[in-house]
C-alpha cells in the first residue's frame, strides 16, 4: 500500500477533448488494458452535471500511466480524438510560463496529433492543445509545454521559419496575458500609426494628406474607398515622429471639419480593440450593479395578468420607486420583474412585507436582486449541501464521494488468497453434491430444491 501512495503523483493522466458522453466506465474499460487503474473521474458541472470535456485517470503505477500515454493518445473515444498528458496539479507550474512555447499561422489542417508528432523530437511535451472554434474548427494557432526550458528553446529555434503544410509557422516563447498587456501599454505611448474616422465622403487622399502634414513627417497614408471609388469615412496616417503622431491626436481628436466632428487616435490592432472595449465594458457594469446593490429587487411567481404599472402600485406603498418593469417575450410575462427602490432600507422593508404576499391569486417570491455569478455559487452551494446530506454510508464504493469518481477497489495480497480458497471449497461442495444426487435421484418438486 505505501509503494501504491508513493506512485500516485505520477501516474495521473489528464484526459481532455471528450465527447460529452463519455463516462468514467467507458475510460475504465479502455486504459485498464494498460495496467491496473486506481481510479477514474470526469469533471463534470456542478449544477448540471454535464461533462465538461476532461478527465483524470489514476493508475497505480506510473509505467502504466507512460504505457497508456505512449499508446492510446489521440485514440478516437465516441468520434473524438482524445488528448492525453500528464497531469500537473501545480497551478504555478502551469503558469510560470517555463517550457511554454506559442504557435501560430499553423495551417487549418494541422491538428493536436500533427502538432504533437512535430515537436516531440525535441523532449518530452506536457501538453500540446491547437486552439479550435465552437465549431471545432482550428484558429491558426496553438501552445506546446515542454518538461524543460531547453527542450523549448531547441524547438523555437529549429521550428521557428519553418513551412509546415506550406505554412510558414511563427514558433516563440509563450507571454502570459499580463506580460502582453504591458507591453500594449508601453507601445500605446510611443505610437506613430493613426486612425481617423467618421470625415464621411469629405476627405480623399490628397485632402488627408493636407490636414495632417502640418504636424510632422508623413511615411504614408491612405483614405479608405469602396469599389465605386467613393470614400468610406476612414483612414490612417503613418508619421516618422512619435511626438508628431501624438500632437496630432491632441490637437485634431473632436474637431468638427465640414460639420462633422472626426476621431483621431493611435491605430490599434483587432485584438488591442476588442481588449479595451471588453475592459470599458466590466467597467459599466461594475458601476451599474455598485449603483442598485441593496435597492434591486428581484420578483418572481408573477401573475400573467401584472404589468409594469400594477407592479409599481402594489410596491409603492414602501418607498420611492426608481423603476418598475415586468419582464416581457412576445408580449407576454416571463413570470418575473425587478423593481428598484432610492434606499437600501425601503429594498429590505419591500422584501420584508411582500415575500409570501398573495397578489392577483399568486404567492410572490421577492428577494435582492444578485449577479448571475453569485446566482450560480449560491445554488453550487446548495446543491453541494444537499448531495451531502444524501450520501449515506451504505452507498456503492465503486462511486466515490468526494466527486462521483469511478473508484476501483484494491484487494490486498492475503485477501486474494483467502478469496480464491473460499471458491475453491465451494467447487468443491458443488461436486460432493452432484455425486450424491447421482447416488440417489429426486423426482419433481424436490429435484428442483436438490
Amino acid at each position: 500500500m505505501n509503494s501504491t501512495a508513493q506512485n500516485y503523483p505520477m501516474a495521473s493522466l489528464y484526459v481532455g477533448d471528450l465527447h460529452p458522453d463519455v463516462t468514467e466506465a467507458m475510460l475504465f474499460e479502455k486504459f485498464s488494458t494498460a495496467g491496473p487503474v486506481l481510479s477514474i473521474r470526469v469533471c463534470r458541472d456542478m449544477i448540471t452535471r454535464r461533462s465538461l470535456g476532461y478527465a483524470y485517470v489514476n493508475f497505480q503505477q506510473s509505467a502504466d500511466a507512460e504505457r497508456a500515454l505512449d499508446t492510446m493518445n489521440f485514440d478516437v473515444v465516441k468520434g473524438r480524438p482524445i488528448r492525453i498528458m500528464w497531469s500537473q496539479r501545480d497551478p504555478s507550474m502551469r503558469r510560470s510560463g517555463v517550457g511554454n512555447i506559442f504557435i501560430k499561422s499553423l495551417d487549418k489542417s494541422i491538428d493536436n496529433k500533427a502538432m504533437y508528432d512535430t515537436f516531440s523530437a525535441f523532449g518530452n511535451i506536457m501538453s500540446c492543445r491547437v486552439a479550435n472554434d465552437e465549431n471545432g474548427v482550428s484558429k491558426g494557432y496553438g501552445f506546446v509545454h515542454f518538461e524543460t526550458e531547453k527542450a523549448a528553446t531547441d524547438a523555437i529555434e529549429k521550428v521557428n521559419g519553418m513551412l509546415l503544410n506550406d505554412k510558414k509557422v511563427f514558433v516563440g516563447k509563450f507571454v502570459p496575458r499580463k506580460e502582453r498587456e504591458k507591453e500594449l501599454g508601453e507601445k500605446a505611448k510611443h505610437f506613430t500609426n493613426v486612425y481617423i474616422k467618421n470625415f464621411g465622403e469629405e476627405l480623399d487622399d490628397t485632402k488627408l494628406l493636407e490636414l495632417f502634414e502640418p504636424f510632422g513627417t508623413i511615411a504614408s497614408h491612405t483614405c479608405a474607398s469602396g469599389d465605386d471609388g467613393k470614400s468610406k469615412g476612414f483612414g490612417f496616417v503613418s508619421f516618422e515622429d512619435p511626438e508628431a503622431a501624438e500632437a496630432c491626436v491632441n490637437d485634431l481628436n473632436g474637431k468638427e471639419i465640414n460639420g462633422k466632428t472626426i476621431y483621431v487616435g493611435r491605430a490599434q490592432k483587432k485584438a488591442e480593440r476588442q481588449h479595451e472595449l471588453k475592459r470599458k465594458f466590466e467597467q459599466i457594469k461594475l458601476e451599474r450593479m455598485n449603483r442598485y446593490q441593496g435597492v434591486n429587487l428581484y420578483v418572481k411567481n408573477l401573475d400573467d395578468g401584472l404589468d409594469d404599472e400594477r407592479l409599481r402600485r402594489e410596491f409603492s406603498q414602501f418607498g420611492t420607486i426608481t423603476s418598475a418593469r415586468v419582464m416581457m417575450e412576445d408580449g407576454r410575462s416571463r413570470g418575473f420583474g425587478f423593481v428598484c427602490f432610492s434606499s437600501p432600507e425601503e429594498a429590505t422593508k419591500a422584501v420584508t412585507e411582500m415575500n409570501g404576499r398573495i397578489v392577483a391569486s399568486k404567492p410572490l417570491y421577492v428577494a435582492l436582486a444578485q449577479r448571475k455569478e453569485d446566482r450560480k455559487a449560491h445554488l453550487a452551494s446548495q446543491y453541494m449541501q444537499r448531495m451531502t446530506s444524501m450520501r449515506m454510508p451504505g452507498v456503492n464504493p465503486m462511486f466515490q464521494a468526494g466527486g462521483g469518481g469511478y473508484f476501483v477497489p484494491t484487494m490486498p495480497q492475503a485477501a486474494q488468497q483467502l478469496n480464491h480458497s473460499f471458491q475453491a471449497c465451494r467447487v468443491k461442495c458443488r461436486l460432493q453434491c452432484l455425486r450424491l444426487a447421482d447416488r440417489a435421484p429426486v423426482k419433481g418438486r424436490d429435484a428442483t430444491r436438490h
